[in-house]
């Protein structure tokens, strides 16, 4: 890789390092250089820019990052597209983040060029969740280094994987003194039912009898005859000793003890045992909180199906110290902090025109063997977004057949001759109210693929100011255009027939130009030429 500053025309293919300002119009940090780029900084008196250029031993940092993310993907994962050399997994439902550490850091080492950080081991995770990223230092990777990495993940196999959650039905035991208030032990099941539901777990049978290893061994075997797949006991003394009444209990029943105690805090008097095939967990105290502790950890795995053996056990004791941290989300009092997730975008297809340059209703007529509307559509369901709005307004029948039973939402407008801006209104008010951002697509663009709305996705980041992600192809904008949600209001106060893009001249700070790879966010279809042109035959 070469980096240089270097004039104009000697940069053209080069990445810029460093964004330029010209007049009224900002080439950003990464921008690829264009023959017509070169030509505006020479007119605007810019004698040298700051770049690199990629030779042949270079692999581009979002093709580095896509392949090795890629390479990662183990069960229960999935990776979004790249942008700026990062793409990130994500986990498709909720469950335990499986981690090699050892291959993670085998990884980490190979070179400063390739980084990947991820959730911790043995992490609760939630469907969409990030739980990890590949981020390439820009502006590429050594193809040399991409292929050794490569290797470490395939070694590995897998580096990263998840254990989603499977529906267990458990049974709580509850051992009684005299004093003990009801008060107590009602709220102990409510908070136990509340840590198992959140797993996706139930709690079937709750039992109390006496603090006394006859009476718990009794509650113990009807337990197993109810069939639970667990049993979780809490006592109304904590555990002092192996043969102190919990432990004796399990024995008596027929079980056995596998351990007593964790390097967990709070947590520390945990017993884990096995009985008629099934785990039985003698709870801390502070399981009788729904604040985090270390029997979260354990019913965490046992719920996900990974065996919780001694040495697990004893390996917690880094990272846990529990007492006055935040945590992602558990069963807790008060607020968790908000874990990163992939974001929720919906679109919104524009398919209420009127169609007028074309002399008929264009959005029925036939691309590639189907209706225009449904190739637009189906680039959208096979993309990330979560949500797809068509708006309608004049043949609503048609489109509404022409769609079939695609999992879309119709929103209708009746005031469709009256400009665009009554449907992205019509739009607006459809969107779901958990949408991070929205994608506004036109009806008439069936050429757009499902990458190139994966490659917005992936450029969408408020937290770094990109708020809206324009795609670009050969230098020339085009359509659809991915908008945060805080645009949403200032959209309302459209009129006529004026469109969301006199939006991008007020905000662009805001705006980040995204290459995609595919011309069709170039190619609106508005008249019978176009349309021909588009089917490969002469008009």
């Amino acid at each position: 890789m070469i980096f240089a500053d270097l004039a104009p025309q000697d940069a053209i293919g080069a990445v810029l390092v460093h964004g330029v300002k010209l007049g009224g119009q900002v080439f950003k940090k990464g921008r690829v250089i264009s023959a017509d780029d070169a030509l505006t900084l020479e007119t605007s008196g810019v004698a040298a820019v700051t770049c690199v250029k990629l030779t042949a031993d270079d692999v581009p940092e979002d093709t580095a990052a896509a392949v090795i993310a890629a390479s990662l993907v183990g069960p229960g994962l999935t990776a979004t597209a790249p942008f700026t050399g990062r793409a990130n997994l994500i986990a498709e439902q909720a469950g335990v983040m499986v981690i090699d550490a050892d291959g993670v850091n085998a990884l980490n080492a190979l070179d400063e060029s390739i980084t990947l950080a991820t959730v911790d081991r043995y992490a609760c995770v939630e469907p969409r969740q990030m739980v990890a990223t590949v981020k390439v230092i820009p502006f590429a990777a050594p193809r040399a280094i991409v292929e050794q990495a490569l290797a470490v993940a395939q070694d590995a196999s897998p580096l990263l994987r998840l254990a989603p959650f499977s529906t267990k039905q458990a049974a709580l035991i509850q051992t009684t003194l005299p004093g003990v208030k009801t008060s107590v032990l009602d709220k102990t099941e409510e908070v136990t039912a509340a840590r198992l539901e959140a797993l996706g777990s139930s709690l079937v049978s709750r039992r109390r009898c006496a603090h006394d290893p006859h009476a718990l061994s009794q509650e113990l075997r009807a337990a197993v005859s109810q069939g639970c797949d667990m049993i979780l006991i809490a006592g109304a003394s904590a555990v002092a000793d192996r043969r102190d009444v919990l432990p004796t209990g399990i024995e008596r029943a027929g079980g056995t003890i596998r351990h007593l105690g964790m390097p967990v805090d709070p947590g520390n008097l945990l017993l884990i045992g096995v009985l008629a095939g099934r785990p039985v967990l003698g709870l801390p105290g502070c399981a009788r909180s729904p604040k985090l502790n270390g029997f979260d950890w354990v019913l965490q795995r046992l719920c996900a199906d990974l065996p919780v053996t001694r040495a697990d056990v004893m390996g917690m004791g880094v990272g846990g110290l529990l007492k006055e941290i935040a945590v992602r989300p558990q069963p807790r009092d008060g607020a968790a902090p908000h874990a990163p997730t992939a974001p929720r975008v919906a679109a919104l297809v524009m398919a209420a025109g009127k169609s007028s340059r074309m002399g008929q209703f264009k959005l029925l007529m036939p691309v590639d063997g189907a209706p225009m509307i449904a190739r637009t559509v189906d680039a959208l369901l096979a993309s990330s977004v979560t949500d797809v709005i068509v708006v309608t307004g004049r043949e609503a029948d048609g489109v509404r057949a022409a769609l079939g039973e695609r999992p879309v939402r119709i929103a209708h407008n009746p005031d469709f001759e009256q400009g665009l801006s009554t449907s992205l209104k019509i739009g607006l008010a459809a969107l779901p109210t958990d949408a991070d951002a929205f994608i506004v697509a036109l009806g008439d663009m069936p050429k757009v693929r499902p990458e190139d709305i994966d490659r917005l996705i992936a450029a969408y980041d408020p937290d770094e100011g990109r708020l809206v992600c324009v795609p670009t192809f050969e230098g020339k904008t085009g359509n659809p255009i991915l908008w945060d949600r805080r645009f949403l209001d200032a959209m309302m106060t459209l009129k006529g027939d004026a469109g969301a893009r006199s939006l991008l001249l007020r905000h662009g700070e805001d705006v980040v130009e995204t290459p995609v790879t595919g011309a069709g966010v170039l190619i609106d279809v508005d008249t019978p030429e176009a349309l021909a042109a588009l089917a490969g035959r002469a008009p």
